[in-house]
């Protein structure tokens, strides 16, 4: 076992191959301690050099309703009324505090997702 820190594009793409390697190994294993190391160090690479933005709480409602099927008409059902709906989804309304537990509690849209500033 030969670990180092990935620093470099290089040393990223040389433990993702190795990872590939190795990503089946019996835990408690050489290779397996191997790959658990790996997988922590291209993790941090990651978050370091290709961090993942949230989505918008206007983004975050769009999708959850594209992942659920829904329309104007069912979100009415849980933030208001329809007039309402469109006013958030038109960014032209904030969302109250009632309709981010709402929007929680019925859609399951992460509470982080829904306070964070658009």
């Amino acid at each position: 076992m030969n670990i180092k820190a990935i620093k470099t594009e290089e040393d990223y793409n040389l433990a993702l191959s190795r990872l590939e390697e190795i990503f089946h190994a019996p835990a408690n294993t050489t290779d397996g301690d191997e790959a658990e190391v790996l997988s922590i160090l291209i993790e941090k690479y990651e978050d370091e050099h290709y961090p993942i933005v949230a989505p918008d709480p206007i983004e975050a409602i769009k999708f959850r309703m594209e992942q659920m099927g829904m329309k104007k008409k069912d979100l009415a059902e849980v933030i208001g009324y329809k007039s309402r709906v469109s006013e958030v989804l038109n960014r032209k309304r904030k969302l109250t505090l009632k309709m981010i537990r709402n929007l929680h509690e019925k859609l399951n849209i992460p509470y982080e997702s829904l306070i964070t500033k658009y």
